[in-house]
């Protein structure tokens, strides 16, 4: 590739991702939670951590690997998901919430799939030590992390298999957000048409998009999605889940009505929607993680 193609690349894939950014700040703790930083895995000679938290108690546990979004090229594993971390921990799961490579240098976009998989392999490789059922994992992405855990889930190695996916306003579709939304600067849009190189890109893209990366055999899979979201339409997850079922899968998409971009924009803007959808979540996640419910 040209140093110009380098360029070029590297400027349509930050915009695809810029308008995926999470667009609220915050941070909660879990209440009464022991979290621990843990490195996980290195990439290039650089660690990455997870931060864990284990309930009390001999376990096994049913756990979630936690992965956040920031439009593949910012973001923070505490911020970013703090508003799932305390109904996994009243719900008696193990999380594990990950760093994960951003994609500053575009030769790496689509690299954090394998950190997702590092992930995975450490917590199983881990289980006894930190009290978790290895055949009780599932992967838990808000919006770039929901397309990363995706991925990470439908092309599994042997042995990396988990038990259930949870992606929250996931783009599961690429190529039809480069080419179709408002929120990517018409001047890319308009690069993206009838030359080698667009072709490249859109390939690149279609590989890394979850809804064409379905087959048999693939773990259930719970979809919640905001039905106003304007960075990632609604629609993408009603196809995913349309095709999850078509092949044969088990998938459940939740919308949170009047719901935007970003768990935290609903905590402060919908917090009885909020509050429901992380009720759904528990619930899900019992029934397909085999915990069951008291009371």
């Amino acid at each position: 590739m040209t140093s110009k193609g380098q360029m070029l690349f590297k400027r349509g894939i930050c915009a695809l991702a810029a308008f995926l950014l999470s667009m609220t700040i915050g941070l909660s703790a879990p209440s009464g939670a022991q979290v621990h930083k843990i490195e996980y895995s290195q990439a290039a000679g650089t660690p990455l951590f997870m931060d864990a938290s284990v309930p009390e108690g001999p376990g096994p546990f049913a756990a979630a690997i936690v992965v956040h979004g920031g439009g593949w090229v910012r973001g923070d594993r505490r911020t970013d998901v703090a508003p799932l971390l305390p109904p996994l921990t009243r719900a008696g799961i193990a999380w594990f919430s990950i760093d994960y490579r951003l994609s500053d240098d575009m030769s790496q976009f689509g690299a954090a799939v394998e950190d997702v998989k590092n992930a995975i392999r450490f917590v199983k490789a881990h289980a006894a030590e930190y009290r978790v059922d290895p055949d009780r994992i599932a992967l838990v992405g808000e919006s770039a992390g929901g397309q990363l855990a995706a991925m990470a889930a439908l092309a599994p190695e042997a042995g990396l298999e988990v038990k259930a996916v949870v992606a929250l306003y996931a783009p599961t579709d690429l190529v039809d957000l480069a080419e179709t939304s408002n929120f990517v600067p018409r001047q890319i849009r308009d690069a993206l048409q009838g030359t080698p190189f667009a072709r490249f890109i859109l390939a690149r893209l279609g590989q890394l998009s979850p809804v064409n990366s379905i087959k048999a055999g693939a773990p259930p899979f719970l979809l919640i999605h905001g039905t106003d979201d304007a960075l990632v339409p609604f629609r993408q997850s009603r196809v995913m889940c349309e095709r999850l079922k078509a092949a044969g899968g088990s998938c459940k998409l939740y919308p949170v009505e009047g719901g935007g971009h970003g768990i935290r924009w609903w905590d402060v803007a919908l917090p009885r929607e909020a509050e429901q959808y992380k009720r759904e979540m528990v619930l899900w996640l019992k029934e397909n993680l085999g915990i069951p419910s008291v009371g």
